[in-house]
């Protein structure tokens, strides 16, 4: 599969658009520039609460905070109302510290529905448009939206609301193949993509299932996307950009990381949380990114267990050399 496939968000363009979708408590900075050093083109931040940045929330302000290394980068904000969107919207512009503004109106998560955030916006049609518009008017640069199928099996708008937002001005839409009721359980529904592929002229990205290069040319055949969005597949794996983008250069499949690489990258990783997070938050948000970078190895089991009570570098250090 070496054939030419690019998508073009605002001025930028994406080459092996093979993207890391946003996912609360994973795609902060030190995961973002791992992602990049594995040759992913464009991270998605974790979703920011648009309330946080109008009342100026240290934990929340601190989300907006970005790199040299993990740019061109996409940051994530929900809202309820088109004033706080477009509030926060141009703030995050204002901070200089992303390339992209997405809008979340996937999140499934309870605490977040009952606000009428995340995917409750996909039972509001017109007040999903007013918002997406109102960040429209709000920033210059590119803006993109997140949504899911619909809120449930008998509830499937996303042709609707992926028209709204076009409308509106986005310049590229994200769907995940997943109603909000389904939350991440049973399968992606590709063809759902495709109908919002026929439906819109702005670029589609599609999200749901992608773990394999067979998985990539299996949903760039079904749906016609433009770009594929990597969630759950990636967490603990960022090789995975390093495999499917090479692979879409060169048709070349190149074999899964050794457990050597896998032992450095988790060491990297957890260095960029010591530096971005501190100490004492550092290693224990590491534990469960520890546990998914072990994930089907031999005695893997007793590994997590010992990562699950690690409070220091050494700790995991300790833990790795004596598994090797």
């Amino acid at each position: 599969m070496s054939d030419v496939w690019s998508i073009r968000i605002g001025a930028f363009r994406f080459e092996t658009p093979v993207f890391l979708a946003p996912m609360a408590g994973v795609t902060d900075t030190a995961y973002r520039i791992i992602a990049h050093e594995m040759g992913c083109p464009l991270c998605y931040a974790e979703m920011v609460s648009s309330q946080g940045i109008h009342f100026r929330n240290e934990r929340t302000l601190s989300m907006l905070a970005s790199e040299p290394g993990e740019r061109p980068l996409a940051m994530q904000i929900f809202a309820n109302t088109p004033e706080m969107a477009a509030e926060a919207a141009s703030y995050v512009e204002s901070l200089g510290t992303a390339d992209i503004l997405d809008f979340n109106m996937g999140c499934p998560a309870p605490k977040i529905v009952k606000n009428g955030e995340g995917s409750a916006l996909m039972r509001e049609p017109e007040k999903a448009e007013s918002i997406l518009a109102a960040i429209r008017r709000a920033v210059k640069m590119p803006v993109t939206v997140k949504m899911r199928m619909g809120w449930d099996e008998e509830h499937i708008n996303v042709v609707e609301l992926a028209r709204r937002a076009e409308a509106a001005g986005v310049d590229a839409i994200a769907v995940h193949g997943r109603t909000r009721e389904q939350f991440y359980r049973g399968k992606a529904d590709w063809d759902i993509i495709r109908r919002v592929k026929e439906a819109v002229r702005v670029p589609v990205i599609a999200n749901g299932d992608v773990r394999t290069y067979d998985d990539l040319a299996a949903i760039r055949a079904a749906t016609g996307c433009d770009a594929v969005m990597i969630g759950r597949a990636a967490q603990g794996n960022p090789w995975i950009f390093r495999q499917l983008t090479h692979y879409l250069r060169t048709g070349e499949r190149l074999p899964g990381p050794t457990l050597h690489e896998r032992a450095a990258v988790l060491l990297r990783h957890l260095d960029l949380l010591l530096k971005y997070k501190g100490d004492y938050v550092g290693p224990r948000e590491m534990r469960k990114h520890a546990t998914w970078y072990t994930r089907g190895i031999v005695h893997g089991a007793i590994l997590r267990d010992r990562f699950n009570k690690a409070t220091t570098r050494e700790d995991f250090v300790d833990i790795l050399r004596e598994y090797f």
